[in-house]
């Protein structure tokens, strides 16, 4: 009886390259996932409350874009989740400050703009969570959701 002993160790060999490609295709997956995900760096950008420069204090927000020309911002409040504090990003840019829960930031129009073309904000009003990723460098930990 004679074993064919060849057919065996390419076997071997295919399965062993097929395991390590499912393996990299895993990792190169996960990379693509993570860097989907924008940073926003409060340093870089400078957005201002009603009287200060905001510098942000928690670990956390939600950050709604929005325009007060377009909706009154109650609306947009009831429809999102609170379980963080909220940064309200106006783009019409009235100053309101804090109420409640909601912090109110506007900045110039060029980092307005900045911030839509990086997280593509394509409708309002927009929400998506950041966390603290460093210092003041924050990392959006959610997808952009359209608040019907």
């Amino acid at each position: 009886m004679k074993i064919n002993r060849g057919r065996g160790q390419f076997s071997l060999v295919f399965a062993s390259f097929f395991g390590a490609a499912m393996i990299a295709a895993a990792f190169a997956y996960s990379n693509y996932r993570y860097s989907e995900y924008k940073f926003i760096n409060f340093s870089n950008l400078i957005f201002y409350t009603k009287k200060d420069i905001f510098t942000p204090v928690s670990e956390k927000y939600t950050v709604v874009v929005y325009s007060s020309n377009m909706q009154d911002f109650n609306t947009i409040l009831d429809k999102i989740s609170k379980e963080n504090p909220i940064l309200a990003i106006d783009m019409f840019q009235q100053k309101r400050g804090k109420e409640g829960e909601v912090l109110y930031i506007a900045s110039g129009m060029n980092t307005l703009l900045k911030v839509v073309q990086k997280f593509n904000v394509y409708d309002l009003p927009s929400a998506f969570r950041i966390k603290r990723f460093k210092d003041m460098n924050y990392k959006q930990d959610s997808l952009i959701e359209v608040v019907q």
